[in-house]
This record gives structure tokens, sequence and C-alpha cells, in this order.
């Protein structure tokens, strides 16, 4: 083998690995956050106990949500962090956050055993989670973007959302295997905690992992790094890139989490079909969306972002609540699959250019925070409640296909963000130089 081609070899081993070690921890983030949504059943039975099915669902899934309002504070506090210390030390440090987070749900008795203080102890435990996944995506996209060759910064930070679907692949399969294994009666009573209790394991091997990462060459290079009074004065300044970038974000949080985090709940509860099938379906989606999002992301290096953000979110637009009619319209598995896997192609292909055209969007210098900050005020907002408003829609108006008017209003959000960007970006970049030259 010549000298060449054994440095290309080792070239993409070395790529590889550290696409590896980035996106590990980011395997655990999507992975816990998945579980709950996945069990919201039987951990409303364990922690919100009472008469009526529904308020202790719409209970758990309200918790699920609240843990994406902590995702602000943890953008401004960890990304300001990240922006000045590294993205290796603080992404190392948001991976110690989500494990405590995680083990504090594993470990809680039920509400049977020690009363108020299990909703309690389960809500901070979610709260802390969403604390550390506030920065979690930025730090990994930022990383990713910035460690990339020129031209394939959209097929490289595709990884960071391309390792969410091995999460949600691997708790969906482990779903199937738990409920054959135990059945719904000892899932219910004690089968939900085993995921979580293995993401607890997993912590150690991830942990390690994440330890070699290096830091990255653009970072090492900037020959000074803000001080945090400095990135929240320059993500202020640069608020309208923030505000727009947080719209971009909408469509994906939404779409994301009414395919993955929701599906088990609304295959079970609102089409009646069994727990198998919807984690199968599940499953689908998660090797539907790992598929495409690298795929559409090196297409996006080649045709830009802009078109596939325009072609895609029009997409969802318009076929969002059709295809949730037809489906409702005569229930079955196979229309089931089929609506899940047109949704996950769409959110997907809309994904892929939308992460990279965020961490192109904000400022070097405050490129975590940023990033972070859009990301984490979207989800907050409309995504992590999206399971809780989709069930609502469908209880106050009867209508099995709401969520798709909810997925519709969310694509609204990223078409208009995407069709007033190059105003805003154009504006706002010669204010942050400003800023910056003030500094």
């Amino acid at each position: 083998m010549s000298s060449h081609s054994s440095s290309s070899v080792g070239t993409r081993q070395g790529t590889a690995t550290n696409i590896f070690r980035v996106t590990s921890g980011n395997f655990l983030e999507m992975y816990d956050f998945m579980v709950f949504g996945y069990y919201a059943s039987a951990i409303a039975h364990t922690f919100f106990p009472g008469s009526n099915p529904f308020a202790s669902l719409m209970l758990t899934l309200m918790t699920f949500g609240a843990g994406f309002l902590m995702r602000p504070l943890g953008a401004i506090v960890l990304g300001a962090y990240i922006d000045h210390h590294g993205r290796r030390k603080g992404l190392l440090i948001t991976l110690g956050l989500m494990a405590l987070g995680t083990l504090t749900i594993a470990c809680v008795p039920g509400y049977n055993s020690i009363g108020v203080m299990a909703p309690v102890l389960i809500l901070l435990g979610r709260l802390l989670q969403g604390f550390s996944a506030g920065v979690e995506l930025g730090g990994v996209s930022v990383y990713l973007s910035e460690i990339a060759p020129p031209g394939k910064k959209g097929f490289y930070v595709s990884w960071q959302s391309a390792s969410q679907q091995v999460a949600v692949v691997f708790a969906a399969l482990l779903g199937v295997l738990l409920n054959h294994l135990l059945g719904k009666t000892l899932m219910d009573e004690w089968g939900w905690r085993i995921p979580f209790a293995i993401g607890c394991l997993i912590v150690p091997f991830l942990f390690w992992i994440r330890r070699m990462m290096e830091e990255t060459d653009e970072f090492k290079q900037r020959r000074r790094h803000p001080a945090m009074s400095e990135i929240v004065r320059s993500v202020g300044a640069n608020w309208p890139i923030v505000l727009v970038g947080m719209l971009m974000v909408v469509t994906t949080t939404v779409s994301f989490y009414m395919i993955t985090a929701f599906t088990p709940t609304y295959g079970k509860s609102v089409l009646q079909f069994s727990e198998q099938q919807s984690f199968i379906v599940t499953l689908c989606v998660g090797i539907s969306n790992l598929f495409w999002l690298p795929v559409m992301g090196a297409f996006s290096d080649k045709v830009g972002r802009r078109p596939l953000l325009i072609v895609f979110s029009a997409l969802i637009l318009v076929t969002s609540y059709p295809a949730l009619n037809w489906l409702v319209g005569a229930p079955s598995f196979a229309r089931l699959i089929e609506v899940e896997l047109w949704l996950s192609f769409m959110y997907a292909s809309y994904n892929s250019a939308m992460v990279v055209a965020l961490t192109e969007l904000m400022p070097a210098e405050v490129r975590a925070t940023g990033f972070s900050m859009a990301y984490s005020l979207a989800t907050a907002i409309f995504g992590g409640f999206t399971p809780a408003i989709s069930s609502y829609m469908i209880h106050v108006t009867g209508n099995k296909a709401m969520p798709g008017v909810w997925l519709s209003i969310a694509a609204v959000c990223g078409l208009i963000a995407v069709l007033v960007l190059p105003r805003i970006t154009s504006r706002e970049r010669a204010i942050s130089s400003a800023t910056r030259a003030g500094v």
C-alpha cells in the first residue's frame, strides 16, 4: 500500500474516532430523554397515581417537558463555560450532569413508598437532565463543525443528530425485548426502571471515551477567549440571530419529539396498538433517521442549506395533517409505519441542513452559547412539550389527527426564519463586528 493511501486510511480512521468520541455523550443524552418518553404511561402509574388516567399521563408528560425549561439556563451557563474554557472540558461536565439526573430517576422509589417526595425527586432529575442537555447538542455540533474539512460540514455535523438516532434505535429495541420477556404488568410495576439502570451502567465507558477527545484547532488558535460577561453581552447584541435560529429549530424539535418520544404513547393510547407495535414503529423511525441524516447532510454540502430548509419546511407544512388524517381514518400498523417514515424523511432532510446552518450562523466567539440558546429556547417553548400539547389537542377536539396541525405550525416557524435569514444575518454580523471591536 502506498504512503498516500496509508495516510488516507489513517485520516479516515482518525475522523471516525473523533466523531465517535464526541457523539458518545450525545447518545446518552438522547437515550435518557427517549426512555422517559417511551415509558410515560408506566412512570405515570408509579409517580403520579390517580383515578383519572389522562390526568396522570398529562402530569408525566408535563414533567417530561419541564426538563426542557432548564435548557436555556444550561445553554447560557454551560455554553459560556465551553466558549471560554474549551469544547472538551465543557462536554465532560455535561456528561456528568446528565448521568446524575438519570441515576436519580432510576433509583427514586414510587409514590406508594415515599409519597409526594417521589414526583418531586423525579422532577429534580428531569431538571438536572435538562440543564445538561441545554448545551450538549450545541457543544457537540460546534465541535464537529470545527473539526470538519472544507466542504464537508453538513456531513460531519449531521452525526450529532445521527448519534441520537442510535439512541432511539437502542431504546426501542430494548423496549421490544423487555416487553416480550416481562409483559405489560411487570413492565408497569418495575421493568421500566431497567432502561434507566442500563443508561447508568454505560456512563463510565462513555466518560472514558469522551476524556480522550482533543480540543479543536480552531478553539486553540483563537487569541483570546471571552469571559462570561462578554459572551452574554455578545449574545444579547446578536439576539435577532438567536431568535431566527430558534424559529429554525422549532421545526426540527417538534418533528423529532413527535416521531420519537410521542410515537409509543400515540400508538398505544390514541390508536390502540399494542406496546410491541408502537416500539417497532419507533425502531423503524430511528433506523430511517439514522440513514437519512448523513445522506441529506452530505447533500446539503452540494446544494446548500437554504434550498433544503425551504423545500422541507414547506413539505412538513402541507403534508403533516393530511398524512395523519389518512392514518386515523383507517388505523392500521402498516399505515402507521408509512406515515412515520414519511415524517422521518422530512425531519431528517430539514434537520441535516438546519443544524449545520445554525453553527454557520453564530459568531465564532459565542458559537456554542448562541447555538445552544437558540436550540434550548425552541425546545423549551415548543419541542419538549410536544407530547403534552399533542395529547391535549386530541383530548379537547376529539380529532386524533391534531398532532399534524401542531407539526404544521412548527413548519411555519421554520419557513419564516429561512425566508428572513439573509436580511437578518447581513445586518447583525455588521453589528457583531462593531461590538467585538469595542470590547
